[in-house]
């Protein structure tokens, strides 16, 4: 069985889950996510989203593939292309950082190695461009009520990010780039079994975000 990585760009976007393309929970303001949903063009403006960043910046995400079958994606921008980041009390990101904004491996394809792979090769893209590290915001509290498009900050801690900015619900982490190239076996099975409670949804978002 072979495994492959490659870049995010319009012509494979359909092999990201369904769910995911029509996301835009990061990518346009919160009153636009909402007339997008209403409307049915959640799924239009991602792609939009992703033509811009693609010409304005360069690419944004990764898919690997497990022979032909796409399992797994990761997507990543410029915190100045993610509307959404403007919104959380720990906002904003370091200027010197990339923006983590959605990361999802296949249930039955999670403990073989995939979320690895697709996070080094993210590192490697954003070291070669330049770029000291990945930024995120996490969900310290997602039992709460499910938000589901912020990933639980624990995800983040077990893979070497640090928390750089605290919050009680929304803590902003970081993750220096030469240290995620070379991840050790432990912090690849930690990953792994986070990644057992982590699903990426397009629910509403939780309430505490306009707090």
């Amino acid at each position: 069985m072979s495994r492959r990585v490659i870049g995010v760009t319009l012509d494979n976007l359909e092999d990201l889950p369904k769910h995911s393309r029509k996301c835009v929970f990061w990518e346009v303001a919160p009153h636009l996510r909402e007339q997008a949903e209403e409307f049915g063009t959640a799924d239009l403006e991602k792609e939009a989203w992703v033509s811009s960043v693609l010409l304005e910046w360069g690419s944004c995400g990764r898919i690997v593939y497990s022979d032909k079958l796409p399992v797994g994606f990761v997507l990543y921008a410029p915190p100045t292309a993610v509307p959404r980041a403007a919104a959380f009390p720990t906002s904003p990101p370091s200027p010197d950082a990339v923006l983590l904004t959605g990361f999802f491996v296949l249930p039955e394809f999670r403990g073989g190695g995939l979320a690895r792979m697709l996070l080094q090769a993210v590192a490697k893209d954003l070291t070669r461009r330049g770029v000291k590290a990945i930024e995120a915001f996490g969900d310290a509290k997602p039992e709460e009520d499910g938000a589901g498009c912020v990933l639980p900050v624990d995800f983040f801690l077990s893979v070497g990010f640090k928390t750089v900015r605290q919050h009680p619900r929304w803590p902003r982490v970081r993750l220096e780039l030469r240290s995620a190239i070379s991840w050790k076996e432990d912090v690849e099975a930690a990953l792994e079994r986070l990644l057992g409670t982590v699903s990426v949804t397009t629910a509403s978002p939780s309430p505490a975000l306009q707090r």
